[in-house]
């Protein structure tokens, strides 16, 4: 691989995992929180239209994009380890293929679909809410620490 497209795929990493971690830490810090303020039919309910809203082109592009320009970089360092930066450009892809697309298939996904086929307003949604807002925030802060961690070895992996 040529050492400017490399350098454009590493930034792009830096980028979109800087982007998705945005995105992660608002819910981590205020998003989440002010949704369990709510009443819980109206927490299930908003948290239910956020999580079908989210499947957007835009969403999409930059949560997934990131993972395959980190799987790419991750699996092409090998071939250009000599050229440097290859082990923080391998940590970065694989904190982000695990930490953050393994963490949101693994473990917020499930909740979400918990989450989705509650009807808003009854006992088990109330209950299920309490969990949620527990579980699901805390896989969040995985998730946010893992795509902040890799934006920062691709900063570190750019010449």
């Amino acid at each position: 691989m040529t050492e400017r497209a490399l350098l454009v795929l590493t930034v792009a990493a830096a980028i979109g995992s800087g982007l998705v971690a945005g995105i992660f830490f608002a819910f981590s810090s205020f998003v989440m929180a002010a949704l369990g303020r709510l009443p819980p039919e109206q927490g299930v309910a908003a948290m239910q239209s956020i999580n079908i809203t989210v499947i957007n082109p835009v969403f999409m592009l930059a949560f997934m994009g990131t993972g395959l320009v980190c799987l790419v970089l991750a699996a092409g360092s090998v071939l250009w380890w000599s050229q440097g930066g290859g082990w923080p450009v391998i940590a970065a892809g694989l904190l982000y293929l695990v930490g953050c697309i393994g963490v949101t298939m693994a473990c917020n996904v499930p909740l979400n679909d918990a989450l989705a086929v509650v009807q808003p307003g009854t006992p088990d949604a109330a209950s299920l809410w309490q969990r949620y807002l527990v579980d699901w925030t805390f896989w969040n802060h995985v998730r946010m620490a893992a795509s902040l961690l890799a934006a920062v070895l691709c900063i570190l992996a750019v010449p």
